[in-house]
């Protein structure tokens, strides 16, 4: 019990999805690239949309981390377990990238209902469309190779943060509404459009996932499916608007709409909001079409939300901020201007021409005749040094003993230099719960900044506690030293990490935290941190012991939540 429970949290976010036309919103992201929590869906958990056929059985075959599919696809992180399939972050190792995988028993009610909807999407090609790789049934195991994204960040995310700008949320209706015209030409729906299923790319493109596949892993299907994918995409554009989920229910971390006033227009949830995006996400959420001002007609379809969108008017990209240069103070001195009348405001003055060059017969010999006066300076110059040189000539010796002497006691009285101190092994510090990523601890003193050691993902933050009293790692310093600084390199910033070092016995303490002496403490909020001793300890043995973690977006093991990782550990002493 030292994490929340994961699960728990997945029924608070999804909850709220039930208003949608098919009322098919109630189950969780496809859990491509997403976090742990969101593995379990309220309809599945009640037992609708998959039975299993009579005399099978209803969990799949036990997978673990390092299987291998085809002798190709290496099984890395479960990221979702439920009604008898997982999803799962893969190596493909003959191409040597990052790939999520969805697996399910062959004999599982929807295998071929999965295998169906995977070769369709596959067929689209579509690069706004989130790529399915491969699609195999194998051993008894029907399995779903696609991208995985790590540089992505979901539409859940972003709107933690606020909502989104006019021209982002334009980007987003129009890209989105463009991208599922296409599929329903083609005969394919998605049914679990929300923003857990919503991607912006790093290039700033917006990428949808799981689209016919989500829905078929699920067993949802729908009478209307361009109705309840376009309504799906005005609650989308609704949401980034307002940062408020359009239904009277909490979902995907966004608050609903108060129950006793029903659905009403963005532009009267916030102030501010674009008129036009406003009526556009009305148009696609009421039935009826009827906005707070005007009475247009509803857009049941992705082509209609399409045809809306060109006809208004295009929303430009804010402008870039310039910060004007200060201006030129000019000194009130100018050369020659003693005397001068101060010039009246407003008139411009004329700028005096510079004097004529010396090319006159007087101007030719002045110049020679300075030239050889700085001759004559320069030789008499040379020549008193040389005889100033001479006479101190028989002094140097002296004087050099007298330097030589003065200068080595003054090096005495210096402080010698912090000198670096070799880590000889490290060991994850368990204080309660499970261990964080015990066989990487090496990884932090490598000197290398690619390679980390990473904490669990957690649901609240900064502070681990009351979850975790803390995550950390006993260093060795070989023999008993005295650390003065520990220079640590983490691969998140954002928010605060804070990190205490304590002298501990071995690298198995035989004592808490609390019964540990505390040589220093340090908070950052950028990826690299200094903790300076406060106090002189001698010890072999340091606890780098993290308490606070920065909200980290989502990566390529872990979704986002607060976190943290640490590349890189160097002690000086």
């Amino acid at each position: 019990m030292a994490e929340r429970s994961t699960a728990a949290v997945d029924v608070a976010d999804n909850s709220g999805d039930e208003p949608l036309t098919a009322q098919a919103g109630q189950a969780t992201a496809d859990g491509v690239a997403e976090t742990r929590e969101r593995s379990t869906d309220i309809d599945e958990g009640q037992g609708s949309g998959g039975t299993e056929r009579p005399g099978t059985r209803t969990s799949p075959p036990e997978l673990h981390s390092g299987h291998k599919l085809a002798a190709r696809y290496r099984l890395e992180e479960c990221v979702t377990r439920l009604d008898g399939f997982s999803s799962w972050r893969a190596v493909d190792e003959k191409l040597r990238r990052a790939v999520g995988v969805h697996i399910l028993p062959a004999y599982h009610a929807r295998a071929r209902s999965v295998l169906a909807a995977a070769r369709s999407s596959a067929l689209l090609g579509d690069p706004r469309f989130v790529q399915v790789l491969d699609a195999v049934e194998e051993n008894d195991l029907v399995y779903v190779v696609h991208e995985w994204l790590p540089d992505a960040v979901e539409l859940t995310t972003l709107l933690s943060a606020g909502p989104l700008e006019p021209h982002d949320a334009y980007q987003l209706v129009s890209q989105i509404a463009s991208a599922m015209a296409t599929a329903h030409r083609e005969g394919l729906a998605h049914l679990r459009l929300n923003p857990n299923a919503v991607l912006r790319a790093s290039t700033g493109q917006w990428r949808i996932r799981g689209l016919a596949v989500n829905a078929a892993l699920r067993g949802i299907s729908s009478d209307t499916p361009q109705r309840t994918d376009t309504e799906a995409i005005g609650a989308l554009l609704y949401a980034a608007l307002t940062q408020r989920w359009p239904y009277d229910n909490d979902a995907y971390g966004l608050s609903g709409l108060p129950k006793d006033i029903g659905l009403i227009p963005p532009d009267q949830v916030r102030a501010g909001i674009h008129r036009g995006l406003s009526e556009l996400a009305m148009r696609a959420l009421v039935n009826d079409g009827a906005t707070a001002s005007r009475h247009e007609s509803p857009c049941t379809t992705p082509e209609e939300l399409v045809k809306a969108i060109g006809e208004m008017p295009r929303i430009r990209p804010p402008e870039p901020a310039f910060t004007a240069p200060p201006e030129y103070q000019s000194t009130s001195y100018q050369q020659g201007a003693y005397g001068r009348p101060a010039p009246r405001p407003g008139i411009p003055q004329p700028v005096p021409a510079p004097p004529p060059p010396l090319q006159s017969r007087t101007g030719k010999a002045l110049k020679w005749a300075v030239s050889a006066l700085l001759i004559a300076a320069l030789g008499l110059g040379s020549w008193q040094l040389a005889d100033a040189l001479m006479e101190k000539g028989g002094k140097s010796g002296e004087d050099n003993r007298t330097q030589t002497q003065d200068s080595s006691d003054k090096k005495a009285q210096l402080p010698k230099p912090a000198a670096p101190i070799k880590i000889q092994g490290a060991q994850e510090y368990v204080a309660s719960g499970e261990a964080q990523a015990r066989e990487d601890v090496g990884k932090t003193y490598d000197d290398s900044a690619s390679t980390y050691w990473r904490t669990n993902r957690y649901n609240d933050g900064p502070t681990l506690a009351p979850y975790k009293p803390g995550v950390g790692i006993v260093y060795d310093l070989g023999s008993a030293r005295t650390p003065a600084t520990a220079s640590i390199g983490l691969r998140y910033n954002g928010d605060h990490t804070t990190i205490h070092l304590y002298a501990t016995d071995s690298l198995t303490p035989s004592t808490g935290v609390d019964g540990m002496k505390e040589i220093g403490t340090a908070t950052t909020t950028g990826t690299t941190l200094t903790v300076k001793a406060s106090k002189s300890v001698k010890t072999r043995y340091v606890l780098l012991w993290i308490t606070d973690v920065p909200m980290a977006p989502s990566d390529g093991y872990s979704g986002a939540g607060y976190k943290q990782a640490v590349t890189d550990v160097k002690f000086t002493g």
